[in-house]
């Protein structure tokens, strides 16, 4: 397993992680298999979706924030509820196919680390996974 660290700039943003996490595949073993992308955080998550168009990303906040608002009525008292919620929605992990030691993504898909409680620095973790041998 290998990890870097990404600083969010914003309390909710998504930000492209590909080039790191491609970075780490392309200099481990093995070849083929698959990566897991995943974050330790309670507050953020991972996802895999489109990165040629920004509003893409811009549209799934907002209709997070509509789905789950920022709310003083939650129970738990640290006034980041809705960003635990959003981050459970979204998952913590996600899991890239590799081939040829390059990750399977397609045309317009891209990696992102998915902030909900920043601007935080956030740790992500990848780890390599051997494919079956056929």
């Amino acid at each position: 397993m290998e990890s870097f660290t990404v600083r969010t700039a914003a309390r909710a943003q998504f930000v492209n992680v590909t080039a790191e996490v491609a970075g780490i595949v392309a200099r481990a073993p093995p070849a083929t298999g698959a990566c897991l992308v995943q974050v330790p955080h309670t507050t953020c998550g991972m996802t895999v979706n489109e990165n040629a168009d920004p509003d893409v990303p811009a549209d799934i906040l907002a209709h997070l924030d509509r789905l789950v608002p920022r709310s003083t009525t939650f129970r738990h008292c640290e006034g980041n509820s809705d960003a635990h919620i959003k981050a459970s929605l979204m998952g913590c992990a996600v899991v890239v196919p590799v081939t040829g030691a390059r990750l399977v993504l397609g045309t317009w898909q891209a990696v992102f680390l998915c902030e909900f409680d920043g601007p935080r620095t956030r740790h992500v973790q990848v780890t390599l996974l051997a494919g079956v041998p056929s």
